[in-house]
């Protein structure tokens, strides 16, 4: 179903609707502020925040807005109020539950929780803004564009911040110094 579809059911109190919205878009945006928080109750508080403003305010949304781009933006914008506030409640790397199937071996997912500890710290060692860019990019599967729109600056604002975060990343992950 469209977007507009769904946003004209939803201004007609459809609950239906909002619960399939809901069930479409809440892993992509719970990945991607559990990558930007690194804290997946906070991404969970932050993702219930997301879309209680979202159905209060669904009568005065635009029939032809994109719901992801629109709701990625309500994500990205909630996870920077938070760091703003000074309380991210940011819990230890070893405290965060890493992503794995029950169905991988224990060898496997142990090889897996350790790669997934070394690139979340390294995730952690950029700045903010690349971060977010190669979260967005990654896990929202944003465009550059979208992301420059999204972020008020300019595409090549965005791949610079993309390039230069995935080569601090692949030296951080190979043991590279940094000049």
């Amino acid at each position: 179903m469209s977007d507009e579809r769904f946003i004209a059911r939803l201004k007609t109190g459809d609950k239906e609707a909002l619960r399939q919205i809901y069930m479409q878009y809440k892993d992509m945006l719970l990945t991607v502020a559990t990558s930007m928080l690194r804290d997946v109750h906070a991404a969970e508080d932050v993702l219930q925040d997301v879309f209680v403003s979202f159905a209060s305010g669904v009568r005065s949304l635009d029939v032809r807005v994109n719901l992801k781009k629109y709701l990625m933006t309500c994500m990205v914008n909630r996870v920077r109020d938070r760091f703003r506030r000074k309380h991210p409640h940011l819990v230890d790397i070893d405290e965060t539950d890493p992503p794995g199937s029950p169905m991988d071996g224990p060898e496997h997912s142990a090889m897996a929780d350790e790669e997934t500890k070394r690139l979340t710290q390294a995730m952690a060692t950029l700045p903010d803004e690349q971060r977010e860019t190669i979260v967005l990019h990654l896990s929202a599967g944003l465009t550059f564009r979208e992301i420059a729109e999204m972020q008020d600056i300019s595409m090549s604002t965005v791949q610079g911040r993309y390039r230069y975060g995935l080569d601090k990343l692949r030296k951080a992950l190979t043991g590279e110094q940094e000049p």
